[in-house]
């Protein structure tokens, strides 16, 4: 972590928490003295996969209550507090996808929302793909939609997507596989 001129935390106090994320409250000790409190949320991570499955990127349509529209997103999801990254990865493949994947490749981290949340973002090239579902959650409905590889940069340059995570995502894959040459 890196604090700049002095800058500290002195205190923080949860005060609510659903069990999957927390909020808190900062107090920051600024290097000119002053305290200001923060309120961020305190997150325990979460995965983004690329599911490539022969020519096809694995993509899904999701209604996302915060924004109140379905929307074309990479599967991701949010770790259960103090699970390994890998098995989170390869249990919201399943869960959102139905196929496992024999080889998960690190694609690096994104932070989401830095200015108010912890989050970290592990995102993941998914291949070797096999069916293997699992349920989804109680509380989302989803629907797989496989875009071919070839036209996934066209469409990353020239189509209203606004999801960052899936912006991430798609550009670390296509620069991983020479996509982009």
């Amino acid at each position: 972590m890196f604090l700049l001129n002095n800058t500290t935390m002195s205190t923080e106090k949860i005060i609510w928490d659903n069990g999957s994320w927390r909020l808190k409250q900062i107090d920051v000790n600024l290097a000119n003295g002053q305290t200001r409190s923060k309120t961020v949320v305190d997150h325990p991570g979460s995965v983004v996969l690329v599911p490539l499955l022969a020519d096809n990127i694995l993509l899904i349509k999701q209604f996302r209550p915060a924004l109140g529209q379905t929307i074309l997103e990479l599967p991701a999801g949010t770790c259960h507090w103090g699970e390994d990254i890998t098995a989170c990865a390869h249990r919201e493949l399943r869960e959102e996808t139905g196929y496992r994947a024999a080889q998960l490749t690190p694609l690096g981290l994104l932070w989401p929302a830095p200015g108010v949340s912890n989050e970290t973002m592990h995102l993941f090239l998914a291949t070797q793909l096999t069916p293997d579902p699992l349920p989804p959650d109680d509380d989302e409905q989803i629907e797989l939609t496989p875009i071919p590889q070839q036209n996934i940069i066209s469409r990353l340059l020239t189509e209203r997507w606004p999801d960052a995570k899936t912006i991430a995502g798609l550009l670390r894959t296509a620069h991983h596989l020479n996509w982009l040459t």
